[in-house]
């Protein structure tokens, strides 16, 4: 687990409904601004009742690309909580408040999260760096031994090598890594964890042989694709 400095206040949270979408909280506990990277709508009330619990004012909700499982929580957490600005790579196409690219800063109370661009999954994939918790939140890009797909939204075999490489396994061994989901049970792993032991991305894979093994994957159609994407470019709004 990341080492957080004092006065930061993290949660992980689960989407156990149907996306298996991980959502984290991180606030400031003096300021008390808070911000949610990638919330769910189906998890609205519940994000919402734990900001109000601890008396935290959400100034960013934050979404790593436009997700293809599930609708973003973004436009109903602005009707419901004032004053919170939506954030989103410009890279994705999609509508927010803030559009952020790579290098950009996003501050919350005495907090900052780096943007990093990483495209691949999507062409709009951002992960955001957290340097004072030495950890990264790595949205669909890096899993816990796996990757997102790139076989649609723009997406990219190459792309997706590339970004982790250059912009991930370049962060120290011990950064702790937050995936945007997990499918069995695990919360987090490590930078150094998954170049040891990543079976796509690690164990000194060349890019030709990621490609070779993202191509033979012969994955299903996405069931919510063509429903949550047009939504979450419209920064999750449905009418």
């Amino acid at each position: 687990m990341a080492q957080f400095p004092p006065k930061l206040f993290f949660r992980q949270l689960f989407d156990h409904l149907g996306s298996s979408t991980y959502t984290y909280l991180l606030a400031d506990e003096d300021s008390k601004e808070a911000i949610l990277i990638d919330p769910v709508k189906d998890q609205a009330e519940r994000d919402e009742k734990l900001l109000g619990e601890f008396g935290f004012t959400l100034k960013y909700a934050i979404n790593t690309h436009a997700h293809a499982d599930h609708i973003s929580a973004t436009a109903i957490l602005k009707s419901k909580l004032p004053g919170v600005k939506s954030v989103i790579s410009t890279s994705s196409g999609g509508d927010a408040d803030v559009h952020v690219k790579h290098g950009d800063v996003i501050r919350f109370g005495s907090f900052q999260l780096e943007c990093l661009s990483t495209p691949g999954h999507t062409s709009g994939c951002t992960c955001f760096y957290f340097g004072a918790g030495n950890c990264v939140f790595s949205g669909d890009v890096l899993f816990i031994r796996g990757c997102g797909r790139t076989d649609f939204q723009g997406g990219s075999s190459e792309d997706l090598y590339d970004s982790v490489h250059t912009h991930l396994f370049t962060l120290g061994d011990t950064t702790v890594v937050y995936p945007g989901h997990d499918y069995k049970g695990m919360l987090m792993t490590t930078i150094g964890e998954e170049k040891r032991l990543n079976p796509r991305l690690g164990m000194g894979k060349t890019k030709e042989e990621f490609v070779a093994i993202m191509k033979g994957l012969n994955l299903p159609y996405p069931k919510l694709l063509d429903v949550a994407v047009p939504v979450n470019l419209k920064d999750g709004r449905e009418e």
